[in-house]
């Protein structure tokens, strides 16, 4: 009789007293990718068997594979609307939890191909401009900050038209817009504050007022199709203890603890 290979290596950590070794899948919003990887690691320290493994991509990617039944123990959207989605498919364990807060920033390549010193630049014809697509959190987020930006004095009722003619490109995730600037295939682009604090010396960037700016609400979540229910439990703890709010704020995010609901 053939003996299954998981019961094996429980066998064999009971009797050596080591754990048995053990992976908790994350799905996790492109931008979070350098905060939850440290937390992970924190995570991993902490519980020895334990491997945290992440795919990071954009909210709209990880809900549809989550939907379509993707193992996956950890939800964390960088909006609500893709968490209701997964929600509402009755994958979500209890309620979602929202962990963090995330602005948005104007980056253009340190070169400043494109002459832009100000928002206003945004609008010049034969600029060429990269964003994350609408049904991606950062471009569902940077057109409601074009279009607030159009009801602002200086700007005028058609800047976010004609920024958006200026558009070449609708990128899968934050991270790629994010590429794409750096690499000089575009004059400009709209990313979250967070994902420019570390290592941005080949970019500038731009503040966008408060008025206009989007805030965007992070919500995580146990699955409730996850095969590890007690370690995605002791994951989303993590996020929101002090320790991981210390860690998220590092990493340009705001904390739930500094910002009023």
């Amino acid at each position: 009789m053939l003996i299954p290979l998981a019961y094996l290596v429980a066998l064999a950590a009971a009797q050596t007293g080591s754990p048995a070794p053990r992976t908790l899948t994350v799905f996790a919003a492109a931008s979070l990718q350098e905060a939850f990887t440290a937390l992970g690691d924190s995570l991993e320290h902490a519980h020895p068997g334990l491997k945290v493994s992440f795919d990071f991509s954009g909210s709209q990617t990880l809900a549809f594979q989550i939907q379509q039944g993707a193992p996956a123990d950890v939800f964390a959207s960088a909006d609500d609307r893709w968490m209701t989605a997964v929600k509402d498919s009755g994958r979500v364990r209890g309620e979602p939890r929202i962990f963090a807060h995330n602005a948005l920033v104007v980056i253009v390549p340190a070169s400043n191909p494109g002459h832009i010193t100000e928002l206003a630049d945004l609008a010049r014809p034969a600029l060429k401009l990269v964003l994350a697509a609408d049904a991606v959190p950062a471009g569902k987020y940077a057109r409601v900050a074009l279009a607030n930006l159009s009801k602002l004095p200086g700007y005028g009722a058609m800047f976010a038209e004609r920024v958006l003619a200026n558009l070449v490109s609708n990128e899968e995730n934050v991270k790629s817009v994010l590429a794409k600037v750096r690499l000089g295939e575009a004059d400009a682009g709209i990313v979250y504050g967070s994902d420019v604090t570390q290592g941005a010396a080949d970019l500038l960037t731009l503040g966008i007022p408060p008025d206009a700016n989007v805030m965007a609400d992070y919500p995580i979540a146990v699955l409730t199709h996850g095969p590890d229910p007690a370690d995605a439990g002791t994951f989303v703890a993590l996020v929101l203890s002090p320790v991981g709010q210390r860690v998220l704020a590092s990493r340009g995010f705001t904390p739930v603890s500094l910002r009023a609901h």
